[in-house]
C-alpha cells in the first residue's frame, strides 16, 4: 500500500515537471553562458512582456519576437529576424562576449545579429517591462549606456515609452514599416516616420509617395490629428535639440495595454486591449477620412469632409484651373484673387480652425511674440505665412512658411490659426472702421433689446404669479449669476481652439476651468446664428429654475458687448451619441450602463413633464443632447427650442420648425 502511494506521488511530480520547469525559466535576463532555445521565453520582471519564438498564421517559419503577456489574441509588437526566418524549431538566441546578440539556425549559421560599436566585458540580455529588449553591461543598467536596444529598431509597432524620431549624433532614426502580409513580417510597402526636413512632422508613405501627413507639433499634439488633444490615457512629449528630435507617449495608467501599429494596407492604428471583452479595440485610425489624403486640394485649397465636393479654395483665393476644378481635378490648387505686391506693402489675414500646411518648407524662431513674428514675416517677401509655435505658451515663437501652402484641411474642433500673406487691398482700413462702427451699434442695440426683453420677462413673470397662471413652486424670481467676460475668457484660455469641445447651431462650446478649480462648459452665441438669440433667451427662461440630477445644470450667463454666453457644469464624458454610434466606444457601454442611461433620461423627462414648476416639452431630445457625467450619469441638455406650458394646458401651437 505504501509503495503504491509513493509511486502515485512520483507520477504526480513527474506530470507537473513541465510546469515547474516553465516557471523556473520565467526569467527576464540571460548572460553569455545561457541560451534561449525555441520553446523558452524571457518574461519581463513585471510580467508585462514576453520574448520568444513564434510562427505567424499559416506558416511554420519561426521568428524571434516580443508580445504582451496575458493577452489571449496574440500580436507580436517587435520581430528580430523579420527578413530571414528560421525554417525549423531548432533556433537559438544568445549573447556573445563582445556584446552582440545573435540568432542561429539548426546548422549553427547566424541569420540575424544586433550591431554595436562598443564592447562589454560581461554583457547580458534583458527584457524590460516597457517591452524594450536591451544588451547591456551586467553591472550597468543606465539607459544611456545600453550597448543595443530594440526600441532603436522598430518594426510595425510603436509602444508607450518608445522614442519616435531621429538622433543625428547616433545616426539612428526610428520608423514603422508594415508587414508584407499576415503570414510574413518582412518589410512591406508602407512606412510611417518623422520627417526632419524643415519643422518635424510625421508622414506616411507608400514607397516614395507621400500618402498622409500628420502636421507639425504645436506644443500639445500633431496639428493634423483631430480629437487627440484630451487623451486621458497618456501624456505626450515632443523633444527637440541640436542633436535629436523625437516624440514619445508615457502612459498615465500602466495597467492599460495599447499599441500603435502600421497595418498591411497603410493605416496607422491605435489599439487598446479591453480585458472585459478579451479583445483589441480600435481607438484611432490615421488616415481617418478622404481629407487626410496628402495635398488633395492643391496649393491654398482646403478640404472640408462635410462638403460636396470636399475641396474648395481658402477665402480670397480662386481656382488656378477653373475647368479642372469643375472636373474635380483639384491638383492645381488655388491662387490669390489679388496678386501680392511686397514692395507696396502686404498684410496678413487670419484663417482659423485648420490643419497646418506641409512644414517641410518652413523655419522656426522660438523667442518671438506673435506680433514680432508678423513684423519679421512682413520684412521677408518670401515669407508666405506664420503661426504660433506652441499654442500653450504665448511668446513661444513662430513657425514660418515659404512657398505655396499645401495640404490644408478644415478642423473645426482641433484646428489652429494661421496668418497668410495677402495683398494690402484685401484689408480695407476704411471698410474695417465702418464694420467696427456698425458692429458696435449692433452690439449696443442688442444689449438694449436683451435688457428690455429680460425686464419684460420679469414683469410678466411677476404678473403671472400674481394671477395664478403658473402653478406649483414658490413665488419668487429666478436668480442667475452673471459671469464677467474676462473671467470666462481666462477660464477658456481666451477661447482657445484647444479648449473647443464642439460646434452646434447655437455656436461653439468651450471647456473652461474657473479659478476655484471648477470645470465649466461655455456655450458661446455665434454672431452668424440667426436663431441663437431666441435659443439664448429660451434656455435662460426654461432651465434657470429647473433643478434635477438628470438635467444639466445652468451655472450662469455672460452678457457683455456682442458676447452672449451660457455657462454650464462640465460633463467629462460628453454626449451619448459619441458612444452609441462609434464602433470602438460602443463596446465600453455595456447593457447595465445603457439601462442606467435610459432610466436617468426617463427620470429627467418625468420631472420636466409633470413634476417641475414649469411644465416643459423638450422638442429636440436626441442622443447628442444627452450628456454623460462621471460614472456615465445622464443629463438632458439643450433647451433652446423647448416649449413651456401653463398648469392647465395640454397642447400649444408654435411657428418654429424643428427637426433632428
Amino acid at each position: 500500500m505504501m509503495k503504491s502511494i509513493e509511486v502515485a506521488c512520483f507520477l504526480l511530480l513527474l506530470s507537473s515537471l513541465p510546469s515547474i520547469l516553465k516557471f523556473c525559466t520565467a526569467i527576464d535576463i540571460i548572460s553569455t553562458t545561457q541560451i534561449l532555445r525555441d520553446g523558452d521565453t524571457l518574461v519581463s520582471s513585471g510580467g508585462r512582456f514576453e520574448l520568444g519564438f513564434f510562427s505567424p498564421d499559416n506558416t511554420n517559419n519561426r521568428y524571434v519576437g516580443i508580445w504582451y503577456t496575458n493577452v489571449t489574441i496574440f500580436k507580436a509588437v517587435w520581430v528580430a529576424n523579420r527578413e530571414i526566418p528560421v525554417t525549423s524549431a531548432s533556433g537559438i538566441l544568445k549573447v556573445l562576449e563582445p556584446g552582440v546578440l545573435v540568432l542561429q539556425n539548426d546548422t549553427g549559421n547566424i541569420i540575424w545579429s544586433s550591431n554595436t560599436s562598443r564592447v562589454a566585458k560581461t554583457p547580458v540580455l534583458q527584457l524590460l517591462d516597457s517591452g524594450n529588449l536591451v544588451v547591456r553591461e551586467a553591472n550597468d543598467d543606465r539607459p544611456e549606456n545600453f550597448l543595443w536596444q530594440s526600441f532603436d529598431y522598430l518594426t510595425d509597432t510603436f509602444l508607450p515609452d518608445m522614442n519616435f524620431g531621429g538622433n543625428s549624433a547616433t545616426g539612428i532614426q526610428n520608423y514603422l514599416t508594415s508587414w508584407t502580409n499576415n503570414n510574413d513580417p518582412a518589410t512591406g510597402d508602407y512606412t510611417y516616420y518623422m520627417d526632419l526636413t524643415g519643422y518635424p512632422q510625421n508622414i506616411l508613405k507608400r514607397g516614395n509617395v507621400i500618402l498622409c501627413r500628420m502636421g507639425p507639433w504645436n506644443g500639445l499634439r500633431f496639428s493634423g490629428i483631430p480629437n487627440s488633444r484630451q487623451d486621458p490615457t497618456y501624456t505626450f512629449e515632443f523633444i527637440t535639440d541640436e542633436n535629436k528630435t523625437f516624440y514619445r507617449e508615457e502612459p498615465i495608467d500602466r495597467s492599460v495595454i495599447s499599441r500603435v501599429t502600421l497595418s498591411l494596407n497603410g493605416v496607422t492604428q491605435r489599439w487598446i486591449w479591453v480585458h472585459r471583452i478579451q479583445d483589441w479595440v480600435l481607438y484611432l485610425n490615421i488616415p481617418s477620412d478622404y481629407c487626410d489624403t496628402y495635398k488633395l486640394c492643391g496649393a491654398y485649397g482646403i478640404c472640408k469632409i462635410a462638403n460636396s465636393p470636399v475641396c474648395g479654395c481658402l477665402d480670397r483665393f480662386v481656382p488656378k484651373d477653373p475647368e479642372g476644378w469643375v472636373r474635380s481635378d483639384w491638383s492645381n490648387g488655388c491662387i490669390r484673387r489679388t496678386p501680392l505686391n511686397c514692395e507696396n506693402g502686404d498684410v496678413f489675414l487670419k484663417y482659423s480652425g485648420v490643419k497646418m500646411p506641409d512644414s517641410r518648407y518652413s523655419w522656426v524662431n522660438k523667442n518671438m511674440t506673435l506680433e514680432e513674428c508678423k513684423m519679421k514675416c512682413l520684412k521677408n517677401c518670401s515669407c508666405m505665412a506664420y503661426t504660433q509655435l506652441n499654442i500653450n505658451i504665448e511668446g513661444s515663437g513662430c513657425l514660418f512658411w515659404s512657398g505655396d501652402l499645401i495640404d490644408i484641411r478644415d478642423l473645426s474642433v482641433d484646428g489652429q490659426d494661421i496668418y497668410i500673406r495677402m495683398a494690402s487691398s484685401e484689408w480695407d482700413s476704411k471698410g474695417s472702421r465702418r464694420k467696427i462702427l456698425i458692429s458696435s451699434m449692433t452690439s449696443l442695440m442688442g444689449m438694449v433689446l436683451l435688457g428690455l426683453s429680460l425686464m419684460l420677462y420679469y414683469w410678466k413673470r411677476k404678473k403671472n404669479y400674481a394671477n395664478g397662471r403658473i402653478g406649483g413652486g414658490q413665488n419668487k424670481d429666478f436668480e442667475l449669476p452673471l459671469f464677467d467676460l474676462s473671467t470666462v475668457s481666462k477660464a477658456t484660455n481666451n477661447f482657445s481652439t484647444n479648449n473647443k469641445l464642439g460646434q452646434g447651431g447655437y455656436g461653439p462650446v468651450y471647456k473652461g476651468v474657473l479659478e476655484n478649480g471648477q470645470e465649466i462648459a461655455v456655450k458661446r452665441l455665434s454672431k452668424t446664428s440667426m436663431q441663437g438669440i431666441i435659443e439664448f433667451k429660451n434656455e435662460v427662461i426654461c432651465i434657470a429654475k429647473l433643478q434635477h440630477r438628470n438635467l444639466v445644470k445652468l451655472l450662469g450667463c455672460c452678457i457683455q458687448g456682442e458676447e452672449k454666453m451660457l455657462i454650464y457644469e462640465y460633463m467629462p464624458n460628453k454626449s451619448l451619441d459619441l458612444f452609441l454610434f462609434d464602433e470602438t466606444r460602443s463596446k465600453l457601454l455595456d447593457w447595465p450602463k445603457r439601462l442606467k442611461v435610459v432610466n436617468g433620461v426617463a427620470r429627467g423627462l418625468m420631472y420636466i413633464h409633470q413634476d417641475s414648476q414649469l411644465r416643459i416639452i423638450h422638442r429636440d431630445l436626441k442622443a447628442s443632447n444627452i450628456l454623460l457625467g462621471t460614472d456615465m450619469k445622464p443629463k438632458i441638455s439643450d433647451f433652446g427650442i423647448a416649449k413651456s406650458f401653463r398648469e392647465n394646458e395640454t397642447e400649444d401651437k408654435t411657428s418654429r420648425v424643428v427637426g433632428t
